[in-house]
């Protein structure tokens, strides 16, 4: 069984002093290939740095998070869209909008989003996008771009059933994380995600976010790693009744299509 994470923030400074270890755990559970996030200039630059580092098994993405949008400028769109020309940046984000923290002012979300849409556009590449308490301003600037870019996929997907319907009806692709194992904020998932079509479906840990909460024991430092994509796996198949077999065969198919692996 071969499993392909489509976001892990290997960059974080949790990963720092035991990077090898983490990887060989990764292997060691089917994890075959990641998808390094970049979500800030340093960490986009630093994620194609890994993603050289081992060609073939980890890619990146390039963009900037919605809470670092105030940093944007002028310099930092020129550097995006170099890192877009790497053979390694198989994705422009994570971008997006995030109206529950506010780090950055709507304003300057909105515009900084838009500034990344048409990178990927200039650059023909998919989307890795971000949305949190943000639906309707976010799907309404995506809407304007969604034709003009190859792909698009709503990572880390926790929204509701008419979200993912606007989704769907944009063509994207929908990431699931450990959000779905939470008792507390993440039941509704197990439904929803019988809704998405195979081909729409991809995995991801979000690593070293969102460790998912049924993994017994709990690992004491809480950090989340790529190596419990396969527990992320086995939970989805569960609830979309359908064999952990087919559900990795599947998932990793559609990823490897949309990132072009």
């Amino acid at each position: 069984m071969e499993l392909l994470d489509i976001g892990a923030n290997l960059t974080h400074e949790s990963f720092h002093h035991d990077f090898d270890a983490v990887m060989q755990r990764a292997r060691d559970h089917g994890v075959v290939q990641m998808v390094v996030t970049g979500a800030s200039k340093e960490g986009s630059t630093h994620a194609l740095d890994l993603a050289r580092r081992l060609p073939g098994e980890l890619y990146a993405t390039a963009g900037v998070h919605p809470h670092h949008a105030i940093d944007y400028d002028d310099a930092t769109d020129a550097l995006l869209r170099e890192l877009a020309d790497q053979p390694e940046v198989r994705a422009v984000g994570e971008t997006g909008l995030d109206y529950n923290r506010n780090y950055s002012p709507r304003d300057v979300q909105l515009a900084v989003f838009e500034r990344q849409l048409q990178i990927a556009v200039d650059k023909g590449k998919p989307l890795f996008l971000h949305q949190r308490d943000a639906h309707e301003d976010f799907v309404n600037l995506l809407r304007r771009y969604r034709e003009k870019v190859p792909a698009a996929v709503v990572h880390c997907f926790t929204d509701s059933g008419d979200a993912l319907r606007d989704y769907l009806a944009l063509d994207c692709h929908i990431g699931i994380t450990g959000w779905i194992c939470d008792e507390r904020r993440g039941t509704h998932l197990r439904e929803l995600v019988k809704r998405i079509p195979s081909h729409r479906l991809m995995i991801e840990t979000d690593a070293p976010y969102l460790l998912p909460r049924t993994v017994k024991p709990a690992p004491s430092h809480r950090r989340n790693e790529p190596m419990y994509l396969r527990h992320i796996c086995h939970e989805v198949a569960r609830d979309r009744g359908e064999s952990v077999e087919v559900t990795a065969a599947n998932s990793t198919a559609t990823a490897r299509a949309f990132f072009g692996i």
